[in-house]
């Protein structure tokens, strides 16, 4: 006010303008600071390994962008009535002021919803990569415990001591069942490898 002493001439509306102008414009660097780590959470969303302590920094974001949300929020109600009251402690030119302070509010409660759904997004994008990397990994599980099912599969048969196994007196018997075991594991794999569960 000391820098626009022609402000003054306007009375105490004059001085509620300044102090609720300096209010909302000391926001906007808080709202870029947030912006600024969604962006760098975003790429920590997106990398190949999972983080939980990226989970609780995106909680801990969308927390304190609902907090400045509810401290914004109420100036645009308190902005909006001081733009369109009539009273004779605020004149028409100092109106004018609050409309554009009010602009600012309506423009900063505007940008927080828009993080904070973005953080939602982020947070449910984080969820979906997480279960989509369980997926491929109970994927590959299954696919090496299906390859080691077929040689259990076969060795448990020829172990149960059974002495009338035709196939046992065979003088390639041994080979042969190798061989089997080696080609019913060899397409599985390639089956599997196809699939893209290897």
């Amino acid at each position: 006010m000391e820098r626009e002493p022609e402000m003054l001439q306007h009375g105490p509306g004059a001085a509620l303008y300044a102090i609720l102008d300096m209010v909302v414009d000391n926001y906007r660097p808080i709202v870029d600071e947030f912006i600024h780590e969604l962006n760098e959470l975003e790429q920590d969303v997106f990398a190949q390994e999972f983080r939980k302590e990226t989970v609780h920094k995106l909680y801990d974001l969308k927390r304190e962008l609902t907090r400045l949300r509810m401290a914004a929020s109420p100036l645009q109600d308190i902005l909006g009535q001081l733009a369109r009251a009539r009273t004779t402690l605020i004149d028409e030119e100092i109106q004018l002021y609050f409309r554009d302070v009010h602009d600012h509010t309506v423009r900063l409660n505007e940008s927080t919803d828009t993080l904070r759904e973005m953080l939602t997004a982020a947070m449910s994008v984080n969820l979906a990569l997480v279960t989509v990397q369980q997926g491929e990994t109970v994927k590959r599980l299954g696919a090496w415990a299906a390859l080691l099912a077929a040689p259990t599969l076969v060795a448990s048969w020829y172990g149960m001591n059974f002495t009338h196994m035709p196939e046992l007196p065979g003088r390639h018997s041994y080979w042969i069942l190798i061989g089997v075991v080696a080609a019913i594991c060899l397409v599985l794999y390639v089956m599997f490898k196809r699939a893209k569960w290897l």
